[in-house]
């Protein structure tokens, strides 16, 4: 899989309205899962407890929190697209997001990136993307929305 490399504001702008790309393959493993309960300190059973989540829950077992799918989003971004010639990133925004599926221990997941939109503020581009995390052999996503991100270019 070859990453698009992008190196300014108008590279970025030819793909308003088209698919930028899609990422590799991520799997969701326990450790992971069990790491960002520490990390946030979320600790609810139906994420780190594999046994009771057997018994227990209605999907067989433990689930990734939303918020670890979403906090894949730069990881796979990176693996979809190589931004150049910017001094700073910064995360803008989440808007729409929808969580439509929940992500069990050991799925594999991807990311799908479309750029919606792209606009100069004054040197700034502020680049709104539609994003969905596809959950491997599950039509249903696990989220979709859109990520703002702006890139400060050189």
């Amino acid at each position: 899989m070859s990453k698009v490399v992008i190196r300014s504001f108008d590279e970025f702008a030819r793909f308003t309205g088209k698919e930028i790309g899609t990422s590799g393959y991520h799997t969701i493993t326990q450790d992971q899962i069990d790491l960002f309960a520490k990390a946030t300190l979320d600790f609810q059973w139906i994420h780190i407890n594999p046994e009771r989540a057997r018994e227990e829950s209605p999907f067989g077992g433990t689930i990734a929190h939303g918020y670890l799918t979403l906090s894949l989003i730069p990881y796979l971004w990176d693996q979809i697209a190589e931004v150049r010639n910017y001094k700073m990133l910064v995360n803008y925004g989440i808007e729409e997001l929808r969580f439509n599926q929940p992500v069990r221990v050991n799925d594999q997941v991807r990311l799908h990136v479309a750029l919606k939109n792209i606009t100069n503020l004054r040197g700034i581009a502020k680049a709104e993307m539609n994003i969905t995390m596809e959950i491997k052999d599950n039509p249903k996503p696990a989220f979709t929305g859109t990520i703002l991100f702006l890139y400060h270019f050189k």
